[in-house]
């Protein structure tokens, strides 16, 4: 159960701590500090300080580690104070899909939904409601600090100099890293198929209209796994974060109006309207997919296994396949694969998926391998040849092999040196109070001497 409860601080990073180490003594909470308009309790302190204990982190004694945790709650409400000067504020949906987003993570790793509720002893929407309004906070501060360092540049000379300060004995080691392409084929369905999904969809849509439940229905027989379980519910979505096809059909519905049936990337739908606010709208469907048969799915794999013969007889390059055969959507990068973890074409073992480090990890760098069955981004089977485009040995950093790297480095230590700027001129106008208990605290900034400031 520790272990659990490691993984929830990583997801959630301040969590209402007496709820998930119940047998902890109740503690009698105070105010120990003040920062504009927001305060630090006494129980903030002592709860982040059990989770650092539960997860080994504690560096010296439990005093130093509490000024520590002191010091950052400070840090995180002057953020948060500054962003109600600036109405600094993020939608519900934005909140709804890092809270999602969180949660869905938290599920891979602890197995199941149901865990997670068992773990909590609460339903899902009951542990969304706990944690909401944390979330709302932490991206709220976020992008109080993204405003302070958005235009924020680094120059070839600073990079360099950055650099060259590094002691020998600090420069990281760089683990072996993957350059890899992809031509992607996906299987055609049939006529046939496309219009027995379309006869299924209108006769759901007629019983609709004579009477049966939408969100009945979408559970019975979506084939979105995201949605059906919720009634078909999507949620609330803005412009131009759904499909093209969808989103210009559901802005046009009345509230409860039912669709025709649209097709989009992910297949066919109908949608239903529950609600519209102002450029936002919160839709329920239900999804069919038309079947890929075995014999189109055979067909996709022998014809890449005839482009994978020409790309190693070289009688065709890798690149010339990509442009002229490869039907993935993403190929005008000469189909290398981006990393979703850096937004670079470079992967760690650890941020590849599995079945494909199976892969890579047999090729040399310039070699394809034969047809690999994936799931697209739409959840439809297809195949894929690899390409392993350079493969770099573990070795120290250094600026001509990681230029890219080093220079995030540098430009993130310019970030953090603008933030600090930030913190000490903002502390000089903003109402500070610290309990005097907290007096002999060794703080990397000035918060003590300043007990009581300038309000804004």
């Amino acid at each position: 159960m520790k272990n659990i409860g490691i993984i929830i601080l990583s997801l959630f990073l301040v969590v209402p701590t007496a709820r998930l180490f119940s047998q902890q003594e109740v503690v009698i909470d105070e105010v120990v500090a003040v920062v504009g308009s927001k305060m630090v309790l006494f129980s903030d302190i002592e709860n982040q300080y059990i989770q650092y204990r539960a997860q080994g982190n504690i560096r010296g004694g439990a005093e130093q580690t509490k000024c520590a945790i002191l010091e950052s709650l400070l840090y995180n409400k002057l953020l948060l104070n500054q962003a109600d000067i600036d109405s600094v504020e993020v939608t519900d949906k934005q909140i709804e899909t890092e809270l999602d987003r969180r949660i869905k993570y938290f599920i891979q790793q602890i197995g199941s939904k149901e865990k997670l509720e068992e773990y909590f002893k609460k339903s899902l929407d009951e542990i969304k409601d706990e944690f909401r309004e944390i979330i709302r906070d932490q991206m709220r501060t976020e992008m109080v600090q993204y405003n302070l360092t958005k235009n924020v540049k680094i120059t070839p000379t600073e990079v360099r100099s950055y650099f060259k300060k590094m002691p020998d004995d600090s420069i990281p080691m760089v683990n072996t890293e993957y350059v890899i392409g992809q031509i992607v084929k996906k299987p055609k369905t049939s006529l046939a198929d496309e219009i027995e999904v379309k006869e299924k969809l209108r006769a759901l849509r007629k019983r609709i209209l004579e009477g049966e439940n939408f969100s009945t229905l979408a559970v019975l027989y979506s084939e979105d796994p995201a949605s059906s379980a919720k009634g078909g519910e999507v949620g609330l979505y803005g412009r131009g974060e759904l499909y093209p096809e969808y989103e210009a059909v559901a802005f046009k519905l009345k509230e409860g109006e039912i669709s025709d049936i649209v097709q989009t990337k992910a297949g066919y739908h109908i949608i239903q309207l529950i609600e519209r606010r102002g450029d936002f709208v919160n839709t329920r469907h239900i999804l069919m997919t038309p079947k890929i048969s075995p014999e189109e799915l055979q067909k996709a794999a022998s014809f890449l296994d005839s482009i994978a013969q020409l790309i190693t007889t070289k009688k065709i390059t890798f690149e010339e396949a990509v442009e002229k055969f490869s039907d993935d959507p993403n190929k005008m990068n000469g189909g290398l694969m981006i990393n979703p973890y850096t937004g670079t074409t470079r992967f760690e073992p650890d941020h590849l998926d599995p079945k494909v480090f199976y892969v890579i990890d047999k090729l040399e760098p310039g070699q394809v391998s034969g047809p690999v069955p994936f799931k697209t981004d739409e959840g439809k089977d297809a195949y894929r040849l690899l390409y392993l485009k350079e493969k770099s040995k573990p070795h120290r950093a250094n600026l001509k092999d990681d230029y890219d790297r080093i220079q995030n480095w540098a430009l993130e230590y310019k970030k953090e040196q603008v933030l600090q700027k930030w913190v000490n001129e903002r502390i000089k106008q903003t109402y500070i109070f610290i309990n005097p208990a907290y007096s002999n605290c060794q703080f990397q900034h000035q918060w003590i001497e300043k007990l009581v400031g300038k309000q804004d």
